[in-house]
């Protein structure tokens, strides 16, 4: 049963991450001690919300035609709030939906799933190795197209994980797991998500997808086994996101 005091758990949350990250685009930001405390009140919060908080609840299982499935949505989003310092809302994914890799350029955020399981894969960019092959040298497979060279971008995999209503946050920061894919796992799910500052084109913070790359030959005796290669892609074509109205407890910041 949703919980029944004054001030709800989603509004304190919000409340915490207002004051949390004021100043979240600097890359010193995880050395602040005052941001870590803050931070931690705020994975405090967010490790008890539950869908019954925000009202909402898997959905039933419902059989629809092909031609309907293909005019659906297979990610919905719930905005709950925004402002300047961050933005907050509710990803819905159907079952076998995915969101695919992207990036959160200068951006913190974080991830608590409400319902269901996700697969979470995160990936970090690198700097160009030094005195190795560039990106236009390597070899992939499929090769390149001419015109690709310059949206390929070596990266690291940083982390993979299932998460579910019980785990803690998912955390990612302008410097770390900060590009990452979300698969649903055995049937539909839903998280809250935290982005700070939100995402704004005007200012350099828009969203880029990518996709693996697979390397033509034996990887070289320097890199990481969990080294790979992206390209930037436009959004994919079967990925898209729906908008569906917040039942919840209203939220003021």
């Amino acid at each position: 049963m949703p919980r029944n005091n004054k001030t709800s758990l989603i509004q304190k949350i919000a409340s915490q991450a207002y004051v949390t990250f004021p100043n979240c685009s600097t890359s010193a930001i995880g050395d602040n001690k005052t941001f870590l405390e803050r931070q931690a009140e705020l994975v405090t919060l967010l490790s008890d919300i539950r869908a019954a908080d925000l009202k909402i609840a898997p959905p039933k299982k419902v059989s629809r035609s092909s031609s309907q499935s293909s005019a659906v949505p297979p990610v919905t989003y719930m905005h709950i709030c925004e402002t300047d310092v961050f933005s907050m809302g509710v990803f819905l994914l159907k079952s076998g939906a995915s969101i695919p890799l992207h990036d959160h350029p200068g951006m913190n955020g974080m991830l608590k799933v409400l319902y269901g399981k996700v697969n979470i894969r995160c990936y970090d960019k690198l700097d160009k190795a030094v005195g190795g092959q560039s990106d236009t040298e390597r070899q992939f497979d499929p090769p390149l197209l001419p015109f690709q060279g310059d949206d390929v971008r070596r990266a690291v995999l940083r982390s993979s994980g299932q998460f579910s209503h019980q785990s803690g946050p998912c955390i990612l920061s302008p410097l770390k797991d900060n590009l990452h894919e979300i698969d649903a796992v055995d049937g539909p799910a839903a998280f809250l998500d935290i982005l700070a500052p939100p995402y704004d084109p005007d200012n350099g913070r828009d969203c880029h997808y990518y996709k693996l790359l697979q390397t033509a030959g034996k990887k070289s005796e320097q890199s990481s086994e969990d080294e790979t290669w992206l390209l930037e892609i436009p959004q994919p074509e079967d990925f898209w996101c729906g908008g569906e109205p917040y039942p919840g407890p209203k939220v003021s910041v």
